[in-house]
């Protein structure tokens, strides 16, 4: 890789598990202080690693191998009823890319975790969290604004890599269940992949015994990195 003699690599203390209550996590990351170019952060991701916020990061858990790295190899993808019938639904979006989130994004973000996820460890959401996970993006990021009219009802945050798109987070208002639009902000980033000649999306991890990590393999066919290859699941 790239640099790779030049980056530092740090590894946290053993930590509670955000997924398994009864397990102990411990996290491999990059130094945060390291100029990382796109070409290394793409590198990275090939080998498993995340971003969220200023770190680059990838779980390195021991004999625990639950989460595994995914993405959709694009030009093979193919949606099923339900995710068309979605698209479908969310065709009147319009869709605005911006190198920063939009002057309301904060108010967006709050009233999703308010409504979706008051029982995980964003809860309660704050601007500080919110600048940190999502305010702080790369030289690499980007940031889906998606209105209906002219009211923002979702933003999808991205990483442009050399080889793909890293979906990093959607988030979206509530009062628009029936749009999935998280399912929504994945098959756009899927198209947009197609649209730019970059053959994969990175989903981030899969984990098959935690439900709301699971939905990944809902992506088809999907690839996943087991024991340093990318496997295809079809």
């Amino acid at each position: 890789m790239t640099d790779d003699k030049q980056i530092k690599l740090y590894a946290t203390h053993p930590h509670p598990c955000s997924y398994f209550g009864d397990r102990e996590a411990k996290t491999l990351f990059i130094d945060p202080d390291a100029n990382i170019s796109t070409p290394v952060y793409s590198e990275l991701s090939r080998r498993g690693f995340r971003r969220s916020g200023v770190h680059i990061y990838r779980p390195d858990c021991g004999d625990c191998k639950a989460c595994i790295a995914s993405r959709v190899p694009v030009n093979l993808f193919k949606p099923s009823r339900t995710q068309r019938k979605v698209a479908n639904r969310n065709s009147d979006l319009k869709a605005r890319i911006s190198d920063s989130p939009a002057d309301n994004a904060y108010a967006l973000y709050e009233k999703y975790i308010n409504s979706r996820h008051r029982d995980g460890d964003m809860y309660p959401p704050s601007r500080q969290q919110f600048d940190s996970f999502l305010g702080q993006g790369s030289e690499a990021s980007q940031y889906i604004h998606f209105y209906l009219a002219e009211q923002l009802i979702a933003i999808a945050v991205t990483d442009v890599l050399d080889d793909g798109l890293s979906a990093i987070y959607t988030f979206y208002d509530p009062d628009f269940p029936q749009r999935s639009l998280g399912v929504y902000g994945i098959l756009w980033q899927i198209s947009r992949c197609k649209d730019l000649a970059l053959p994969y999306l990175y989903l981030g991890y899969w984990i098959r015994d935690c439900q709301k990590m699971r939905y990944k393999t809902d992506y088809k066919p999907i690839e996943l990195l087991m024991s340093n290859r990318w496997l295809r699941l079809n």
